[in-house]
């Protein structure tokens, strides 16, 4: 579904990312883990086309279509999904409208009816009334709403690659549940659709079990393993994985 090959990136001619090369298959999770600085954010905002990210050598191809050049929506249109650690506040901007005109733009203007369905089942799942969504998007959300928020509009969309950037950053046990549930219901929907994680901790690895788990340091890939490689670096931090 994914492939990244030998990915330079450069921000401010600041270099974050150096010859990084992963591929993400269909139907699967793929954590990428390492300190704080070694480029898990740059890479998830150059895969969603930020466009102060520059990126000065390597390609990203999605679904067979090289993406290097690609604008942010027209990525989105082809089935991309960020999730962000801090979302921004949008005021002014209702949710209902963010999903409806999002849902829109990515499905078209006459699936109406699935849009219906697709939403009062999310609200269910996440145990949202409909005042939720009449609120300005993440303007006054606590951190647990901020998170339900994106989970809302994740499986509202159902892309096809979904970059969750530290999304169990700052939540309590229940909202950690909340967005749990609402992944593996979102998994359990699109069988086909792959899942990026960001994460730094083992519980959200034990709760959504990854296939694949690469180790970044210093903007570069030095490490990759199955679910074993998580469980080692919590054993032995990053500075003492090498495997």
């Amino acid at each position: 579904m994914l492939k990244i090959s030998h990915l330079s990136v450069d921000l401010a001619e600041k270099k974050l990312l150096t010859d990084l090369s992963l591929s993400i298959a269909p139907g699967t999770v793929h954590a990428c883990m390492g300190p704080n600085g070694s480029g898990k954010s740059s890479l998830a905002y150059t895969l969603m086309g930020h466009p102060r990210y520059q990126v000065t050598a390597g390609s990203i191809v999605f679904n067979g279509t090289d993406i290097t050049s690609l604008s942010t929506d027209k990525r989105a249109r082809a089935g991309m999904f960020l999730s962000l650690q801090q979302p921004y506040e949008i005021p002014g901007v209702t949710l209902s409208t963010l999903l409806r005109e999002s849902f829109h733009a990515v499905h078209g203007q006459d699936m109406v009816d699935l849009y219906i369905d697709r939403l009062a089942q999310a609200l269910r799942l996440l145990k949202m009334d409909g005042t939720f969504l009449q609120r300005a998007v993440h303007e006054g959300f606590s951190g647990g709403e901020k998170k339900r928020c994106e989970m809302l509009q994740l499986l509202v969309l159902q892309p096809k690659l979904v970059i969750l950037d530290e999304v169990d950053s700052g939540l309590d046990v229940d909202a950690f549940k909340l967005v749990v549930n609402a992944l593996h219901a979102f998994r359990t929907l699109c069988p086909q659709s792959s899942v990026m994680l960001i994460t730094h901790y083992q519980t959200m690895l034990t709760a959504l079990v990854p296939d694949t788990v690469s180790l970044l340091r210093n903007g570069t890939l030095i490490a990759q393993g199955g679910p074993e490689l998580g469980s080692y670096i919590q054993k032995h931090g990053y500075e003492h994985a090498s495997y």
